[in-house]
């Protein structure tokens, strides 16, 4: 039996959030090979990269998911978290208070928000 490109995904997912980040992105990659615009695929793989360290590289595959999918709220807040980590607060808080204007209830950049 082959796994569709959903169950994939969510092994991928899955494994990342088990942090066995090397499993997952083998997982995540699969996704991308057959759909290479997957963006939650994308969007974990972005994460994984800032989990093993590549915190620049992390950034700008956010940065760029969030440039092309300005309306995805999840890969935003992702963004506004690697930038708080990285010491960029007003970019981080930008992003927070732009969540915040199209989902006031966003209780995780509510809570963000107060380190602003």
């Amino acid at each position: 039996m082959t796994l569709d490109i959903d169950q994939i995904y969510q092994r991928g997912f899955d494994l990342r959030c088990e942090g066995r980040y090397s499993e997952a992105r083998v997982e995540l990659e699969r996704v991308v090979r057959q759909q290479p615009g997957h963006v939650d695929a994308l969007h974990q793989l972005g994460l994984i990269q800032g989990f093993e360290g590549d915190f620049d590289g992390s950034l700008a595959t956010l940065q760029n998911l969030s440039n092309q999918n300005p309306k995805n709220l999840g890969i935003r807040y992702d963004l506004a978290m690697t930038q708080m980590m990285l010491g960029m607060y007003e970019e981080a808080c930008a992003q927070l208070r732009y969540i915040l204007s199209v989902d006031p209830t966003h209780e995780k950049a509510a809570q963000q928000a107060t380190y602003c």
